[in-house]
C-alpha cells in the first residue's frame, strides 16, 4: 500500500517559501504573532550573529522573519521558488537577462539559496532544498496563500519565467484573474500530501490545481514586485487586528473570489489579507 508523505515537497519551478527581511525582527514577529498566531523559533545557532526566525502555526513551518540588510531597501516579503540545483538555474537566471545579487550559498543544512532579480525588476529567491523543504502548512487562516507577480510586461516577464521555470501565465476561467500555472503540480499534490485536490476542486476552473501564484499587469512606471498573501478567516476581524497591533491598511476590496485587505505592517512591509468566498462555498 502506498502512502502519502507527512511533509510537503516542492517540485521545480513551485513558489515554496516566503521570508521577511525587518529592521527590528523581534518587533516584526510580535506583530505577526499577533495578527496570525504564530510562534518562533531562532533557526541560528546560538553563536551566530542576528536571527531567522522560523514561523510555526500548530507546529507546521509557514515562513520566517531576518535581519534587514543594508542596501535592501527597508522591510519587504520575499518569495521563493523551488530549484533542482541552484547554481545551475541561478546561470540560466542571468542568460535570461536577470541578475544574480546573493549566492547561490548554502543556508546552513537547510538548504541552497540565492538572491535574483527578473529583468522588469521584480526580486525573487532561489531555493534548493534539502533539510528545510518549504512551508508545511497553507492556504488555511494564518498561513501563506500564494504569491503575485506584479510586472509592467506580462510577455517579456513569461518570456523569462517560462524557460526559467517551466510556467504558463494562464486567463482563468470564471472571472478568476491570470494565473501562474506549473503543468503536473496538482498530479504531484494529489501523489504527496493532497490526494482529494481534484475532487474537489471540481468546480474551480480548470487547471486550479496546478496554479502556483496570480500575475497582475500594473501599469509602466509602477515598480515590478513580487506580492504575498496570507489566508484568513474573517477580513474584518484581521483588519481590525493589524490596525490595532500598528499596521496601516492601505486598501481594501470584495470581489467574486475574496475579501481582501493591503496591509502595511509597522515597519513598512506590505502583504495581503484576504478571505476566501468562493460562489458555491469552499473547495
Amino acid at each position: 500500500m502506498t502512502g502519502w508523505p507527512s511533509r510537503e515537497t516542492y517540485p521545480h519551478g513551485v513558489t515554496c517559501w516566503i521570508d521577511t527581511e525587518q529592521p527590528d525582527p523581534a518587533e516584526a514577529a510580535g506583530f505577526y504573532a499577533g495578527l496570525f498566531g504564530w510562534t518562533f523559533t531562532d533557526a541560528l545557532p546560538p553563536d551566530a550573529p542576528g536571527a531567522y526566525l522560523v514561523a510555526t502555526l500548530d507546529g507546521r513551518d509557514v515562513a520566517a522573519i531576518g535581519p534587514a540588510t543594508s542596501g535592501s531597501g527597508g522591510a519587504a516579503w520575499n518569495t521563493y521558488v523551488a530549484v533542482d540545483d541552484a547554481d545551475a538555474t541561478a546561470a540560466a537566471v542571468v542568460r535570461l537577462g536577470g541578475t544574480v545579487s546573493a549566492g547561490p550559498e548554502d543556508a546552513g543544512p537547510g538548504g541552497r539559496a540565492a538572491t535574483c532579480t527578473d529583468p522588469q525588476g521584480a526580486g525573487f529567491r532561489l531555493w534548493q532544498a534539502r533539510r528545510r523543504l518549504g512551508a508545511q502548512s497553507v492556504n488555511t487562516p494564518g498561513t501563506w496563500n500564494f504569491s503575485d507577480l506584479h510586472t509592467p510586461d506580462r510577455d517579456a516577464a513569461m518570456a523569462f519565467y517560462g524557460p526559467l521555470f517551466g510556467w504558463l501565465a494562464v486567463d482563468m476561467a470564471q472571472g478568476a484573474g491570470t494565473m501562474i500555472q506549473v503543468p503536473g503540480y496538482g498530479d504531484h499534490l494529489a501523489a504527496t500530501v493532497d490526494p482529494g485536490i481534484h475532487e474537489r476542486q471540481a468546480s474551480a476552473p480548470p487547471g486550479f490545481a496546478d496554479v502556483i501564484g496570480g500575475l497582475v499587469v500594473v501599469p509602466a512606471g509602477e515598480p515590478a514586485r513580487w506580492h504575498v498573501t496570507f489566508t484568513v478567516a474573517d477580513r474584518d476581524d484581521s483588519v481590525s487586528t493589524a490596525e490595532r497591533l500598528g499596521a496601516t491598511v492601505v486598501t481594501s476590496s470584495d470581489d467574486l473570489w475574496t475579501r481582501t485587505a493591503l496591509l502595511r505592517d509597522p515597519q513598512g512591509a506590505q502583504c495581503t489579507i484576504a478571505q476566501f468566498t468562493p460562489p458555491g462555498g469552499e473547495w
